[in-house]
């Protein structure tokens, strides 16, 4: 038996999931600005309670590395090597946009086209990759400008999902009866429950001391204007 427990905190919402063997058991989470530093450790505390668990019953701790938001990355990230170091516990690392990709299969099991999950990164700039209904990766995680040019060659062939906070802000510029756009909350840690396992069971487990959140970009400091 495998029990891990999982961070999201790449988006706007802060989720905390328990997993047994691939399956979710509990899950706390909110979706909300700037929650992540005062409301994570809280919801990992009642995602244990919820579970009927204490630390000692954890076997790993997983956690989406991105990409996503440079501030919750890292709260959800430096968490989570906290948790790994105090515990001696292995550390697993998974893909924020194919723990999306997995989420939107999860609830459509039948579905036969290319996902594409797609996270904010302000003005028409989005972090995605696509993947086939499998989960394979047709696309790279990559940063992209969006425009009407976009996916025209994927959509000729493909019936298309686009999710996250990304995607709503693509559905104007994107016009195709192909490509359909969904607001569900797909940045949920308890999509990364099988993922998670998948990886206990492989020992794909990552190095407490070295691992970095997958930030795709540079986080960029701005000084403030001086007021005149």
């Amino acid at each position: 038996m495998s029990t891990i427990l999982q961070i999201e905190t790449a988006t706007p919402v802060c989720s905390v999931a328990i997993s047994v063997n691939g399956e979710t058991v509990a899950l706390k989470e909110e979706k909300a600005p700037n929650i992540h530093a005062s409301s994570l450790t809280l919801f990992i505390g009642e995602a244990m309670k919820l579970a009927g668990l204490t630390y000692a019953d954890l076997d790993a701790v997983a956690v989406s590395k991105g990409p996503g938001s440079y501030t919750g990355l890292r709260i959800g990230v430096s968490t989570a090597k906290g948790l790994c170091f105090a515990l001696e516990k292995p550390f697993i690392a998974i893909n924020t946009l194919k723990m999306m990709a997995n989420g939107y299969l999860y609830k459509h099991p039948n579905f036969g086209g290319l996902v594409c999950p797609m996270i904010d990164a302000r003005r028409m700039e989005v972090f995605t990759a696509v993947f086939d209904h499998k989960l394979a990766e047709m696309e790279r995680t990559h940063a992209k400008i969006v425009d009407d040019k976009s996916f025209v060659l994927e959509l000729q062939n493909h019936y298309m999902a686009f999710i996250g906070d990304g995607a709503e802000k693509c559905r104007t510029v994107i016009d195709d009866p192909n490509a359909h756009f969904y607001t569900d909350n797909f940045n949920s840690a308890s999509y990364m429950s099988n993922l998670a396992f998948a990886a206990y069971q492989s020992g794909e487990f990552e190095d407490v001391a070295y691992f970095e959140p997958f930030y795709l970009k540079d986080f960029v400091f701005t000084t403030p204007k001086k007021k005149v």
